[in-house]
């Protein structure tokens, strides 16, 4: 059973998260929603053509005001049910079923007036967007896939998160995979560029002069030409294109 001073304690600490909520309301004045009218930040010039984009924006910001309006609210709420039953003698002690609370989970959560398994927010939300129902991948629902395209999607945002570390190791993934800093999907995707030619390839302003950058990345693509036998990465050229770039054929024209 809870003992008297370990109730003591969280009453300590829901007086203390209570008064540093009431100050925060205080000095913001409920996150600016006491203010007259969005205009005191604008100015009337912003409901005109001269900065409608004003609007739009404050539109965002008030909307995002009230849901931290409103949670904050409703955690002040849950303070003071949780203060005002352990004035009653009920705190720790499950409002549905009379059991007591553990104290591991009053240690997380000094608001809970319910068991766990009495706990009312038991269902986990899996609602998406309402814009998701119209918009296909890649810039709808997020998933995998063969198409190529040139637009940052989804995909691409998971990729650059990932690669600055994810739970996984070299071990789950279906893929060889040789340092912990390559371990997520796609992570042999190309950065900045399309083509590997493109790191040793340069041109003039008006695409002319091709002109080849020797480096190690250079040496790379040719090994790896090399060791395929072909003379591109995605196939090899018609005889009649091809002849002039080998021995026999460079003998053959002069």
């Amino acid at each position: 059973m809870i003992s008297a001073l370990q109730i003591d304690k969280f009453k300590q600490h829901l007086l203390s998260d209570k008064q540093a909520i009431e100050n925060r309301f205080e000095k913001v004045g409920h996150y600016d929603l006491e203010r007259g009218a969005i205009h005191e930040s604008m100015g009337e010039l912003s409901s005109y053509d001269n900065h409608p984009a004003d609007d739009a924006t404050e539109l965002f910001e008030r909307e995002k005001d009230i849901a931290l309006n409103e949670h904050t609210e409703k955690e002040l709420k849950d303070i003071t049910h949780a203060l005002q039953a352990i004035e009653e003698g009920s705190y720790g002690v499950c409002k549905e079923c009379g059991k007591e609370i553990p104290v591991e989970r009053l240690e997380a959560l000094p608001t809970a007036l319910y068991c766990k398994e009495h706990s009312p927010e038991q269902l986990e939300s899996h609602e998406r967007p309402v814009e998701e129902d119209i918009l296909m991948p890649a810039f709808g629902r997020f998933e995998y896939d063969e198409s190529e395209g040139t637009a940052f999607d989804a995909e691409d945002s998971w990729q650059e998160v990932a690669r600055y570390g994810t739970s996984e190791t070299p071990s789950d993934i279906d893929m060889e995979v040789e340092h912990y800093n390559d371990a997520y999907v796609e992570s042999e995707d190309p950065v900045g560029y399309v083509e590997d030619y493109e790191n040793f390839i340069g041109t003039d302003i008006e695409g002319k002069n091709i002109t080849v950058y020797p480096n190690h990345q250079h040496k790379s693509y040719e090994d790896l030409l090399d060791e395929a036998g072909t003379m591109t990465i995605f196939g090899d050229l018609p005889a009649g294109e091809k002849e002039p770039y080998t021995e026999e054929g460079q003998d053959y024209y002069r």
